[in-house]
């Protein structure tokens, strides 16, 4: 099984198994140090990227190669399933 089809799996798993917290990191390092706390998955946040880099949480701030960028660090920097926030989906 790859990695990308292990993460799924476990992330399936997990919402089988009931309630369990999901957190939101705003950048690679809180990402780091949730995983490092224990959690078993992890959510972007639009809110928290947009505000880290000054801007307001507005489907406008932020354009999709920016947010796949972001999204992309979080998963490298943790070995856990991430699940990701794309505002309003970022339609055309």
């Amino acid at each position: 099984m790859s990695e990308l089809e292990l993460a799924r799996s476990r992330f399936k798993d997990l919402h089988e198994s009931g309630c369990f917290v999901i957190p939101n990191p705003w950048d690679v390092g809180t990402a780091r140090a949730l995983g490092r706390l224990g959690f078993q998955a992890l959510a972007t946040t639009s809110a928290g990227f947009a505000f880290s880099r000054g801007l307001p949480d507005h489907p406008d701030a932020l354009t999709l190669d920016a947010v796949l960028e972001h999204v992309g660090e979080i998963c490298e920097s943790v070995g856990l399933p991430v699940n990701a926030d794309f505002q309003s989906g970022y339609r055309t």
